[in-house]
């Protein structure tokens, strides 16, 4: 089922800065994806920056993303990643795959940009077996001050999530994941610089679980 979802000049500028990543990011991206294993699920693959960090022990990933030029460049990384890995055209709130499918989803900065949370949730729920994992890395917003007021506006804004490739920075998704139905059993809180002119954005990195029940 194809989902494509077009954002041309945000793909294009988001790719270009995909060598501008600062250890911290990297170092993120390694976390993330430290101890995955079995069959994997990546949402919002992006152009692929996730794919050098998957370890031997997972099987496949099958990386999920709808945006043309995006799946192209991933495409590239994936011809070079260490793992057997393979491309979806489609979409977080009908992902076309089977109950119970995966041992591992993987969110990295793309909750944020979903257009519906809930469903996108309800969606990795239903196709990772129980007792699997969600593995998240997410910028969110802030918890007070000028910050918050500030991302809350962007939020609000007609402009920038257009301009964003739908973004929307004052989603709290860290509720949102338990509230999907995971168990949290791991997560920290830190702030990280995106770009260099950008304040320090608060983000979110963890492990969530589907219960068995």
């Amino acid at each position: 089922m194809s989902g494509s979802t077009r954002h041309p000049l945000f793909a294009r500028l988001y790719a270009s800065g995909s060598s501008q990543e600062g250890e911290a990011q990297l170092a993120c991206r390694h976390e993330l994806l430290t101890g995955a294993r079995g069959r994997v699920l990546e949402l919002g693959a992006g152009d692929g920056r996730n794919f050098a960090f998957y370890p031997p022990a997972v099987e496949e990933v099958v990386a999920v993303e709808p945006e043309p030029y995006m799946r192209r460049r991933a495409q590239e990384r994936a011809d070079s990643a260490r793992v057997p890995l393979r491309l979806v055209d489609a979409v977080a709130d009908t992902l076309p795959f089977a109950d119970g499918s995966f041992d591992v989803a993987v969110v990295s900065l793309v909750l944020c940009s979903v257009p519906d949370q809930s469903r996108a949730l309800a969606e990795l729920r239903r196709v990772v077996r129980a007792e699997g994992e969600l593995r998240f890395y997410e910028h969110v917003q802030a918890d007070s001050g000028a910050l918050r007021v500030f991302l809350t506006a962007m939020d609000r804004s007609t402009v920038y999530p257009r301009l964003a490739g739908g973004c929307h920075p004052a989603r709290d998704t860290l509720s949102a994941i338990r509230t999907g139905g995971f168990d949290v059993v791991g997560c920290r809180r830190f702030g990280l610089k995106l770009g260099a002119l950008q304040p320090l954005i608060p983000h979110i990195l963890g492990v969530a679980r589907r219960p068995a029940g």
